[in-house]
């Protein structure tokens, strides 16, 4: 009693799935979402070190400053960037602009572009 004219999804039928960028943009603000909440976790330890004395802030300074703190620290700036710039994007979706296909693919290009030039700039000014 089985129906062999479904339609299979196509890890049965053996194809490769691409992904678009849509999906990947979609994916992307859930993870940056979730970096933005692991992040809170270091600006409650800094609120706590500073608050604690030369001695405790000096343990986080010493993190921060080390390879995985700058590299914490950077993710969590590409995560705000990339997490505001794709908020607004759909807060005008939520509007009624730019829901056609070809404006979802240019604003996504947009998004990434503008992430990634922000990232770097802010990035930079702070080093100085």
């Amino acid at each position: 009693m089985s129906n062999t004219n479904r339609p299979l999804s196509p890890f049965m039928l053996g194809s490769t799935y691409k992904p678009q960028i849509t999906s990947v943009l979609s994916i992307l603000h859930r993870i940056t979402g979730a970096a933005l909440a692991a992040g809170t976790l270091l600006l409650a330890w800094w609120l706590f070190a500073a608050l604690s004395g030369v001695r405790a802030f000096g343990v986080f300074q010493a993190f921060r400053e080390s390879f995985i703190g700058q590299f914490m620290l950077f993710g969590w700036l590409f995560s705000f960037v990339y997490h505001l710039l794709n908020g607004i994007r759909h807060l005008k979706w939520d509007l009624g602009y730019g829901i056609e296909m070809k404006r979802v693919y240019r604003s996504g290009y947009l998004v990434i572009g503008g992430t990634i030039v922000i990232t770097l700039l802010i990035w930079q000014t702070g080093a100085k």
